[in-house]
């Protein structure tokens, strides 16, 4: 279960940041990107890689939270343990 969410969060957000990628590079040259009034010290491919990754993580971010907000209260507090498996200072010691 845990596999096929996470795979519900990396494969859209990789899809996503690929778009992303296409279409701001289409607009903007990474040579003429600066930093702090500095030019970026990377290769234009340098660019394309570093900013892919920082759209890729921003995209698994939002589909994070997406799949998180879509789960109903029961999945978010069910506990990971069963019930004769619990630790005495566990809340949710007589329930599922």
């Amino acid at each position: 279960m845990l596999s096929q969410r996470l795979m519900w969060i990396i494969w859209p957000a990789f899809l996503v940041a690929g778009v992303l990628e296409v279409l701001v590079f289409a607009m903007v040259d990474p040579q003429d990107l600066q930093w702090f009034g500095q030019p970026i010290g990377f290769s234009r491919q340098g660019v394309y890689t570093m900013a892919f990754f920082v759209f890729w993580g921003i995209t698994m971010l939002a589909s994070g939270l997406t799949t998180l907000l879509s789960m109903s209260p029961f999945e978010v507090n069910r506990c990971p343990l069963p019930a004769n498996a619990r630790p005495e200072s566990c809340s949710k010691q007589g329930r599922c």
